[in-house]
């Protein structure tokens, strides 16, 4: 693998940015290398909240084409409820919020369920990896900040 050097699913912080043009520079080079490299993959919740991004009927067509080309891992059962204990972890840990969005618990317990990583521009993950007991990589697509 080339890229990230490891298999991620795909938040839609990065896809957005990667379609509407403000992941530029390395960051960029380093994103369309892993796509090149099937390093990045889509589940159900992330799939869902990328599509919604669509503005109309083809523009929907064109996004679900791109994604359909990668790699997907399926929500399981499991995953979910592991999102929802995760959530519970969350909201009694002192100083912590629980209010993370509910796809981003999803889309990280089913990136621990598959033992891979998450590839994202959001905090929530930072927040989901170290204070739940999902076990899964947070990698930032670039430094936080440093894309609108």
């Amino acid at each position: 693998m080339t890229g990230y050097r490891r298999a991620l699913l795909l938040d839609n912080s990065v896809w957005a940015r990667a379609m509407d043009g403000r992941l530029a520079g390395s960051p960029r080079k380093v994103f369309e290398a892993a796509l090149t490299a099937g390093e990045l993959w889509t589940c159900p919740p992330s799939l869902l909240e990328m599509r919604y991004s669509a503005r109309d009927r083809s523009g929907f067509a064109v996004t679900a084409r791109r994604l359909d080309a990668l790699s997907h891992v399926p929500l399981t059962g499991e995953a979910a409820n592991a999102a929802v204990m995760a959530q519970a972890e969350l909201a009694s840990a002192p100083g912590i919020s629980h209010r993370v969005k509910p796809v981003d618990l999803l889309i990280a317990a089913t990136a621990a369920a598959a033992g891979l990583g998450v590839l994202h521009y959001d905090r929530d993950y930072d927040t989901i990896a170290e204070h739940t007991s999902l076990s899964f990589a947070s990698v930032w697509v670039a430094p936080r900040g440093s894309i609108g």
